[in-house]
């Protein structure tokens, strides 16, 4: 069978041989199913998006996660969460250069560049792989807290930061050592961190107390606390730090909320795809990615220190994270499932 008609067609041939006395009487009814059977988010051909290529990933169709990319090396670190592992992707040859096993629920991925290092938070064993990108041999373990998910390298100091979910904590690592520092008592769940090259903070969010918090590096001491209304469950976190904003995604309620740093307040709410993750953004095109769980992708443009809708448009099921190659522009979606395999989805940006 070819293609179902879409809900104009059907409804245009409906109308055609019905007689007007019955399309009458059926009208209201077949309106409100329609509502409905044609609803649903637009597809992937309403994205700023060209499909390139889809290169294969190695081990099952089971969940991915973070990303991270070396655009210098032409490399993309890639969770697999569902394996175990971390997948090392060739940009330039379009090919998996190699897999780090060992890495049990694998969740955030953070490049630590001068030290030619990639940190892993392994949350099945409670601790960050620190892993060789040269060998991809893992180097050393350091013991978090429950759950560690996302983490924040601050090259100045030369620390990270691991949101640590479920223990309501900050774990610090002085990479210098590879050990940790200790931790920082957050009051809440921590969802993703980041670290703003401007401020020199390190930014948390807290999603279960719905704010945005700052970590002074220089003492590790919480210097900032931001409240977040109308946002449930933030958890995913970038921030521009030359215009000095920061982008949160509200899990809960699907949403995506701008915050100015410097005023300390919320300026804008936008609806996103139904639980919204993973945030990218493009510096050069000044775009912002949201990729959500329901596979609906988010794109807003940067102007005038605020945001843009461009578009929105379901991507592929679970295209939950989206990292972008900020010389070339490309935008990649790791896909766990696509005829039985887990790809990696690279795209060209439409400007």
């Amino acid at each position: 069978m070819g293609p179902a008609p879409s809900c104009r067609t059907a409804w245009t041939a409906w109308t055609a041989w019905t007689a007007p006395s019955v399309r009458i009487a059926a009208s209201l009814m077949l309106l409100a199913a329609s509502v409905t059977a044609c609803s649903g988010p637009p597809p992937a051909s309403s994205l700023p998006l060209t499909q390139v290529q889809d290169i294969p990933l190695p081990g099952a169709a089971s969940r991915l996660d973070y990303q991270a990319l070396d655009a210098g090396a032409k490399r993309l670190y890639i969770a697999h969460l569902g394996d175990g592992t971390v997948h090392a992707v060739d940009l330039g040859a379009g090919t998996v250069a190699g897999t780090v096993p060992g890495v049990s629920s694998v969740h955030g991925v953070t490049l630590v560049p001068d030290r030619h290092l990639l940190l892993a938070a392994a949350s099945g064993t409670n601790d960050v792989a620190i892993i060789d990108t040269g060998s991809l041999a893992v180097a050393g373990r350091v013991p978090a807290g429950n759950t560690p998910d996302g983490i924040a390298y601050d090259p100045v100091h030369g620390k990270a930061y691991v949101s640590n979910e479920h223990d309501h904590a900050e774990t610090v690592i002085d990479l210098a050592t590879g050990r940790a520092k200790g931790s920082i008592e957050i009051g809440g769940e921590a969802g993703n961190s980041v670290f703003d090259p401007v401020s020199g903070n390190i930014l948390v969010n807290v999603q279960s107390r719905g704010e945005l918090l700052g970590i002074d590096p220089s003492t590790d001491m919480v210097n900032t606390r931001i409240q977040l209304s109308d946002c449930v469950s933030n958890h995913g976190l970038y921030v521009d730090g030359a215009e000095k904003l920061a982008f949160i995604a509200c899990e809960d309620n699907a949403k995506l909320l701008v915050v100015d740093l410097q005023s300390k307040h919320v300026t804008a709410r936008f609806d996103t795809g139904a639980s919204p993750d993973v945030l990218a953004f493009d510096q050069g095109l000044h775009r912002l990615y949201v990729a959500s769980e329901s596979g609906v992708v988010t794109v807003f443009d940067e102007q005038d220190h605020a945001l843009v809708l461009k578009a929105s448009g379901k991507l592929a099921d679970n295209a939950h994270t989206v990292a972008v190659d900020q010389r070339t522009h490309r935008v990649y979606f790791p896909l766990q499932d696509v005829n039985g395999h887990p790809v990696l989805r690279v795209m060209d940006a439409i400007r």
